[in-house]
């Protein structure tokens, strides 16, 4: 049994303290004599973040600089992206680095979606699934077979979908099935018999604005609630709730609360960002993520969610501490509990997953945007000062 204590550090804040680590989870002070020490010097100690949405198939991370071309709509970049993704190195390799960056700034776990398409078959869930499995110590990640091109409009996808189940994916998605597929119960009723049958998760992209997307999410709570898929369903951006009259939005958070469908968002540039406090006060779970990285949709993002809180903070005009951390919360315990991961609270029993980063309380870090000195994942320290510890497993 391993007995790991770490020294002198501030859970959430609080007062200085030993965290005591036996086989991965913390423990009550145990008498034995500790098999490593930790000198935690002060340092605030973090439940470690989680990414909920990120792409690292589509990433470009570790790799030449790509110069990308202008885009006016959706399918532009839906178009660039599959156009320039021959030339590029294998999805193993870019995940891979992407990964690895990751948990250096803190992530203990990522909901990855993976292109699954007639031109690519399966081989981006391959090689994500091989870069993460080469990394099973380091971090969770969990796969969403993802339709970029169209579930009806690219005819094959179908079949791919449920394919990937069998291949490496852990949940199935969908994109816009009005504004891609111009279908809204025709993908639907493919990814719903999917989930039930197959007895998998979905998580559906949504950019759809106006009155269109609101039907969509309307009808996507609906159908969560008839199969009772409660909390096994994601809707990813949900741009129409960022612009919704107010009585439209109470009226369909409390669909989504009710039904237990979840909502991600990313903090992008100009893109909307989900009215967060009105859709959690219904009991709505939303979680934070990355979305691309440095690939050929956007040269931003960088894989780190104490940066990407900190983002979060900027567009909601965030100024309170209670505000700022709110935003750190998001991407670790609400992050959490959309994946089904236990919260890390710091409690005896929790799972031993955070981060330890120089700063005076949750609300600094998410403003400075520390690198973690020290990024704990299973009990094990992983990576330090930004790099991955020697001899770990990857």
């Amino acid at each position: 049994m391993t007995h790991v204590r770490i020294s002198g550090v501030r859970p959430l804040g609080g007062p200085p303290r030993d965290l005591h680590i036996m086989d991965g989870r913390f423990a009550d002070e145990a008498p034995a004599t500790a098999t490593d020490v930790v000198d935690g010097a002060g340092l605030l100690a973090l439940p470690a973040p989680v990414d909920a949405h990120i792409h690292p198939d589509k990433t470009t991370w570790g790799g030449g600089w790509l110069s990308r071309e202008p885009a006016a709509s959706l399918g532009d970049l839906i178009a660039y992206d599959a156009s320039v993704r021959a030339g590029m190195a294998p999805v193993a390799d870019r995940a891979g680095a992407l990964i690895d960056r990751a948990v250096t700034r803190g992530t203990r776990a990522m909901r990855a979606h993976v292109d699954v398409a007639p031109q690519y078959g399966q081989a981006n869930v391959h090689g994500v699934r091989q870069a993460a499995e080469a990394r099973a110590g380091l971090v969770d990640v969990q796969i969403v077979a993802f339709p970029q091109i169209g579930v009806l409009t690219a005819p094959g996808t179908a079949a791919l979908l449920e394919q990937a189940v069998d291949e490496g994916a852990d949940l199935v998605g969908g994109l816009d099935p009005v504004g891609v597929d111009g279908d809204r119960d025709g993908q639907l009723d493919l990814l719903f018999d999917l989930a039930e049958r197959r007895g998998v998760p979905l998580d559906i992209h949504l950019h759809d604005g106006g009155e269109a997307g609101l039907a969509q999410i309307t009808e996507i709570a609906r159908r969560t609630a008839a199969l009772a898929l409660h909390g096994r369903v994601t809707v990813s951006h949900a741009f129409c709730l960022a612009d919704a009259p107010a009585a439209a939005l109470d009226k369909t958070a409390a669909l989504l609360g009710e039904a237990g469908v979840a909502v991600t968002t990313c903090a992008l540039g100009a893109d909307p960002v989900v009215p967060i406090g009105p859709l959690t006060a219904a009991g709505v779970r939303v979680a934070l993520g990355s979305d691309g990285v440095r690939d050929p949709w956007t040269p931003f993002g960088d894989g780190d969610m104490i940066n990407r809180a900190h983002l979060l903070a900027y567009r909601t005009d965030a100024r309170t501490d209670a505000e700022l951390a709110a935003c750190y919360t998001l991407a670790a315990d609400a992050g959490a509990e959309l994946l089904g991961l236990e919260r890390c609270a710091f409690r005896p029993g929790d799972p031993a997953d955070f981060v330890l980063v120089d700063a005076e309380s949750v609300a600094q870090a998410v403003v400075d945007r520390p690198l973690p000195r020290f990024v704990v994942h299973g009990g094990a320290v992983v990576a330090r000062d930004g790099a991955l510890v020697e001899g770990v497993a990857r």
